[in-house]
């Protein structure tokens, strides 16, 4: 079998690839190695920098803190309730929006596109929405954090070029020949050949919503309703881990000093827990996803 040799300058180039992989796997794999090892390491070695990539004074307190704390689980729970609702709801708005718009027959599909581009760069502000939310009897529940990102314009055009792309007219010409309707051909033949940008909206509209923060801040105030990213706010910034306030000044040092080193140790563990999820789901939504978000960015 013949080889075709690469010549001085073609080693060089793929030498200088595998530089640039080697040089940026490492520069993303550090940051993850440090956050597990600060997780599980002693706060004071992680303060004053003696921890820079392996554990040291291996503990898991901080673990032990950030678990026994029964607001963490009531966060989580809340935040896969909110995230489900979201993805469904997205999906079902999405999907036959953008499948309308990439039929031909449509009369003034494209008006219609680009009437739904101009909430892409005009919003009306965060207080027009906090009185919207409000007037609809929202203000205070899981709709307030759903129903207005209840689809994106985003979502639908890359859902749109998908279907453009991906589902030949002639399939769906065969099937209205056989007596299928609009709904039979939706259902039985679109959605199935669909799986690839499915994936990629539900992870886009999941992410989105697990790390959603700020629409809680604005339009939640019962606690019990919190999603788990106010949790770990209230966690590494409100939550008072200092039990003797009444202390004399060094004693009220001593315990300043214990709490910023606890604080320092359940930051790095608040990380792990609250991105476990995402890195669990993704790899088997990886296929899918790199195909759909290809695909689906190559028409507009």
């Amino acid at each position: 079998m013949n080889t075709v040799k690469m010549s001085k300058g073609d080693r060089v180039f793929v030498g200088f690839n595998y530089l640039f992989v080697i040089v940026a796997t490492l520069i993303v794999l550090y940051p993850l190695i440090f956050i597990i090892s600060a997780s599980i390491s002693d706060p004071a070695q992680v303060s004053n920098g003696s921890m820079w990539l392996f554990p040291k004074g291996f503990t898991l307190e901080g673990y032990s803190k950030i678990f026994a704390n029964q607001d963490i689980w009531m966060g989580y729970k809340n935040t896969i309730i909110y995230t489900i609702a979201a993805v469904l709801i997205n999906l079902i708005v999405t999907i036959p929006c953008a499948y309308a718009l990439s039929r031909p027959e449509l009369f003034g599909k494209n008006i219609f596109v680009k009437f739904m581009m101009v909430t892409m760069f005009v919003s009306g502000g965060m207080i027009p929405s906090y009185l919207l939310i409000k007037n609809l009897g929202m203000l205070n529940t899981m709709w307030a954090l759903i129903l207005p990102g209840a689809t994106s314009v985003y979502n639908i055009i890359v859902t749109r070029s998908f279907f453009d792309s991906n589902i030949p007219r002639e399939l769906e010409e065969a099937a209205i020949i056989d007596g299928a309707d609009d709904f039979t051909i939706f259902f039985k033949i679109v959605l199935p050949l669909s799986a690839p940008i499915i994936a990629v909206i539900a992870l886009f509209v999941g992410v989105g919503r697990w790390n959603g923060f700020m629409d809680a801040l604005v339009y939640l105030s019962d606690r019990s309703k919190y999603p788990l990213q106010m949790i770990l706010r209230e966690l590494l910034i409100l939550q008072d881990m200092s039990s003797n306030t009444t202390a004399s000044n060094t004693s009220v040092q001593t315990a300043l000093f214990e709490k910023a080193q606890l604080v320092a140790i359940i930051k790095y563990g608040i990380m792990i827990v609250s991105t476990l999820p995402i890195i669990v789901v993704y790899p088997f939504l990886q296929r899918y996803f790199v195909k759909g978000m290809l695909v689906g960015s190559l028409k507009g």
